[in-house]
């Protein structure tokens, strides 16, 4: 049917659009989010393209939700606008069928958006949270980023570097700063190198520096060459517990451990796909184009009626997480609620129009 064919041609077209323009934006504030943390020093710069793509794969499913929502809603809008509705209605379409191109076209998105919230982003989000644990595991001289002066965790050293090698193993123009015993010391070196000895001790091993201690204040500081100086580097002892959170647990351990927050967490991820279907189907009688409000008012009160589903299906999550919803109506009652009005702005949109062509 040349209707069917149009239609999903015109979706498909949109949403790819819409898609990689949300994706663009979402991939942007994410590299400039991760880039700050790392010039600060709070992660290293060789995690930050690992946890752009964790960070990534866990936004998908969000961002599926909403190009289908929009594809759905430029489209239709563009055939209000430019009269092509009325030529449909004309030769007998309704508003109803619409729906059935638009349930073909929203089939396999609705399936992945489902894969994703079920199964993908959770195994994104524990992989972030390990690979964020194994950050914070790491050594002091692994753990400085290139340029930036890091603390110890004892907070008894400042290190900096300049370069650093891919294997972490070697290091050049190191600058490193003691406090003990109210004396301060600073080592300087061009170049050094990671040595692990039997014991499992580290050690930077600065070579042909310069050493210079003393107390603040006073003029008896002593300089000091050595051709091979050693700091034993602080090591993050093994005996911190990784604890994954809930948005890591895999859906069977959420379905079968059925506590209130697995639960809450729970339904967020069946309310993605469940929620993209019904704005999909929603997007039809929201993009009749009033002439006197403006080409563009239906598309502004249809992202302002997706918010406020979105935050709606937040609040049932932080509720049923609470206790304080039984687990259908905190699951299924935000979804039931915007099917009803679904039905009431399809009923107004079909029998308003015929009551128009009756008078």
């Amino acid at each position: 049917m040349i209707f069917v064919r149009t239609t999903l041609r015109e979706f498909t077209a949109n949403g790819i659009a819409v898609f990689l323009v949300l994706l663009v934006i979402t991939f942007t504030t994410q590299l400039i989010r991760f880039l700050g943390m790392a010039a600060v020093g709070g992660i290293p710069t060789d995690a930050v393209f690992v946890l752009l793509g964790f960070s990534a794969l866990g936004y998908l499913s969000v961002l599926l939700s909403a190009a289908l929502f929009l594809s759905v809603l430029l489209s239709v809008t563009r055939a209000y606008r430019d009269s092509e509705m009325v030529v449909w209605q004309s030769s007998g379409l309704s508003v109803i069928g619409w729906f059935g191109p638009v349930l073909l076209y929203a089939i396999p998105i609705v399936l992945l958006v489902a894969l994703l919230s079920l199964y993908l982003t959770p195994w994104a989000i524990g992989k972030t949270e390990q690979y964020r644990h194994q950050l914070e595991n790491r050594d002091d001289v692994s753990s400085v980023a290139p340029g930036v002066f890091k603390e110890s965790k004892n907070g008894e050293r400042v290190f900096f570097v300049e370069k650093v090698s891919t294997d972490l193993r070697q290091v050049a123009n190191i600058f490193v700063h003691s406090s003990q015993n109210q004396r301060s010391g600073v080592m300087v070196a061009k170049r050094g190198y990671t040595e692990l000895k039997d014991n499992g001790d580290r050690y930077l091993v600065m070579m042909n520096g310069r050493r210079y201690e003393g107390t603040p204040g006073q003029a008896d500081y002593k300089v000091e060459y050595s051709d091979r100086y050693a700091v034993r580097v602080e090591q993050k002892e093994g005996t911190t517990t990784f604890f994954p959170s809930q948005k890591s647990f895999s859906t069977r351990q959420l379905i079968e451990n059925p506590t209130h927050l697995n639960l809450s967490e729970l339904s967020w991820r069946l309310g993605l796909p469940i929620s993209a279907l019904v704005l999909a189907f929603m997007a039809i009688p929201l993009s009749a184009v009033n002439p006197r409000t403006g080409r563009f008012f239906n598309v502004l009160l249809a992202i302002f009626l997706y918010m406020i589903y979105s935050n709606l299906i937040s609040i049932f999550q932080a509720w049923l997480a609470k206790g304080n919803l039984r687990p259908v109506l905190g699951m299924f009652g935000v979804h039931a609620v915007m099917t009803v009005l679904l039905v009431v702005l399809v009923y107004r949109r079909v029998f308003g129009l015929r009551l128009r062509w009756r008078t």
